[in-house]
Order: C-alpha cells, then sequence, then structure tokens
C-alpha cells in the first residue's frame, strides 16, 4: 500500500480537515479531522459512527456500487448488529 500525502486543507468552522491522496487521482478526507469537531476524542466519535445501523447501511450500498467482490450474505451479519440510534 502506498503511503499518503497531505494534498490540501478544508478549513470548516475552525477545524483543518485534510485531503490526502496515494496517486494523485483518488483523493479522501480524513475521519479523525472532522470527528475532532464532535468530541476531544475522535477515536470513540469514530467507533460510535461506525456501529450506527444508517452508516452500515450506508457501506453496504456503496460496496455493491464499487467491489465486485462483494458478499451481500456475508454483509447482512454486519448489517443485523448495526446500532439504532
Amino acid at each position: 500500500m502506498a503511503k499518503s500525502i497531505k494534498k490540501e486543507t478544508i478549513h470548516a468552522k475552525g477545524f483543518e480537515i485534510g485531503i490526502y491522496t496515494e496517486d494523485f487521482q483518488n483523493e479522501y478526507i480524513s475521519m479523525t479531522d472532522i470527528a475532532k469537531y464532535k468530541s476531544d476524542d475522535p477515536n470513540n466519535s469514530i467507533r460510535n459512527w461506525m456501529r450506527n445501523r444508517e452508516t452500515i447501511e450506508f457501506l453496504g450500498i456503496w460496496e455493491r456500487l464499487h467491489n465486485p467482490n462483494f458478499n451481500p450474505v456475508e454483509f447482512d451479519g454486519f448489517r443485523s448488529q448495526g446500532v439504532r440510534k
């Protein structure tokens, strides 16, 4: 796996959110930077977000669209463990 390079920074509500790339074609933003807005403990915020049922549903849809090796039967086990808010 290539090392990520911080390409740009977004400034939102007084927080810096890094935009990273590995190949200068595909970019992603830092969830940790976004979570710092919500809490002084961003890891805890991300953990809570990742087990949220709506987040899990979104990830399943994204995988169906972008991952040819996605296994929807196996995913059903993850979906059933999601926490409703």
